[in-house]
């Protein structure tokens, strides 16, 4: 028997994570680049298995930032490096708002905290999704032009970097979302 549960985080909530981030970001400036990576990737093994859907499917959107860092033709620009590296940071803290350990509940708050993450860097996200299919796709289409695999991947990640810049940019002008803790 499957038991749903459904609730919504009203702007206090979100405030109330906000400040874990914040927390989260400064404990991390002690951090490597890879000791946070490699958190956030114990973190991915560790939730693999026994845990509800909610949990295993914001793993996977955790792995995807974990990605678009690790990917070396990416070459995610210096501002979003640090975002996401801050926003990887709470993972480092196996003793979060729900302590790890504790069967069922114990990712829960890491799998909010994911989706928040998500939503606030989702245009990076697709982007960074973007250029993995279309490496993926036109990895055998240019064996014989004169042009080269790195030229190609160059062209489509400047046009996917100068997208991001122009949204976020014109995004800054208004709201105060989520991504203004980083």
């Amino acid at each position: 028997m499957a038991f749903e549960v459904t609730f919504e985080l009203k702007e206090s909530d979100l405030e109330h994570f906000r400040n874990v981030m914040r927390e989260a970001k400064s404990n991390a400036k002690a951090l490597s680049e890879t000791e946070i990576l490699a958190n956030a990737k114990s973190l991915s093994e560790d939730v693999k298995g026994n845990v509800p859907p909610f949990v295993s499917e914001r793993i996977k959107k955790l792995e995807t930032l974990v990605a678009m860092i690790e990917d070396d033709e990416w070459q995610i620009p210096d501002e979003e490096r640090n975002d996401v590296l801050s926003a990887l940071a709470y993972f480092s803290d196996p003793e979060d708002l729900v302590p790890d350990h504790i069967p069922v509940l114990g990712f829960l708050d890491d799998a909010i905290m994911i989706e928040l993450v998500a939503e606030e860097l989702k245009d990076d996200i697709e982007a960074f999704l973007e250029f993995c299919r279309y490496r993926t796709r036109e990895e055998g289409r240019h064996s014989d032009a004169a042009i080269t695999r790195d030229e190609w991947l160059e062209s489509k990640r400047k046009e996917l970097h100068s997208r991001l810049r122009n949204r976020r940019s014109s995004r800054r002008g208004g709201g105060s979302g989520f991504r203004s803790i980083f």
